[in-house]
């Protein structure tokens, strides 16, 4: 059985998501396999999906610059039920290829994370996409626990915790099954303006860090509080609308143009 966990909280992602997800699993993998889904709200979530409550964490999650730290109840020994080897997959990713190598890659006992491309020199593993076994990680929620804040502002990331403090290290997918949509698939300034994102060959999933998500891909905008436009209009707006923000220049750079294949994966 291929086990596979995402995680639901608060009202970023609707339920849509994770049913766009199963669907895009049940495309791409070789059965038998169950996707669970921690969350505190099951409501809307197509009945395939096992939905499970989220742990208590026991103590007040502290308010954090970044990362995604909701995640450390990943690290439980006791993980809702749940035993064995498990292939997290953030809501925000696209799956273009099969899954199956990801159950077969390694050992059980490995923890293999995708990498990031934003820190090259830093070996950094991304957590959109990584699997291990249940309670592998517990030295890493104790640690947690008994300084959230303190372990927060110290790693900032909890990508860069897990890849740093994990028992036995970390290893990674080999290089081109995990992309990086804005790095990989969106072409540089200028060519972004005229040239569509493109699917690099072999990639199997596409994540999607930051601001940018695959609803925003599929109309074409850089993040969802800007506006859809036609690449003139960007530029009018980049060069003489209300300053952004990010500056004027970075602006100009994040245009992107509707990216066909995710609309066309990305499908409940």
């Amino acid at each position: 059985m291929k086990q596979i966990v995402c995680m639901r909280w608060g009202k970023k992602y609707g339920p849509e998501y994770v049913n766009r997800l199963y669907g895009m699993i049940a495309r791409n993998i070789t059965p038998p396999f169950k996707l669970f889904c921690l969350t505190d709200d099951a409501s809307g979530v197509r009945p395939e999906v096992d939905c499970r409550p989220m742990a208590d964490l026991g103590f007040e999650m502290p308010k954090l610059r970044r990362g995604i730290w909701h995640k450390s109840r990943l690290w439980m020994v006791e993980l809702s039920g749940i035993e064995g080897v498990v292939l997290f997959v953030d809501l925000d990713v696209v799956i273009t290829g099969s899954l199956d190598p990801f159950f077969t890659y390694g050992a059980d006992d490995d923890v293999i994370l995708a990498r990031n491309p934003v820190k090259p020199f830093e070996r950094l593993g991304q957590t959109s996409l990584y699997r291990f076994k249940v309670g592998t990680l517990a030295p890493l929620w104790e640690e947690f626990r008994a300084d959230p804040k303190a372990v927060g502002e110290r790693w900032t990331y909890e990508q860069r915790f897990v890849t740093n403090r994990a028992p036995g290290g970390v290893t990674f997918w080999p290089r081109g099954w995990v992309v990086h949509y804005r790095h990989h698939c969106v072409p540089f300034f200028p060519a972004n303006f005229v040239m569509e994102p493109r699917l690099p060959k072999g990639a199997r999933v596409a994540i999607f860090a930051g601001q940018l998500n695959p609803a925003d891909a599929v109309i074409g905008r850089y993040q969802k509080d800007y506006p859809v436009l036609s690449p003139s209009q960007h530029v009018r707006r980049a060069l003489t609308g209300p300053a952004p923000r990010e500056g004027r220049m970075k602006y100009l750079r994040h245009f992107v143009r509707p990216s066909s294949w995710v609309r066309e994966h990305w499908r409940e």
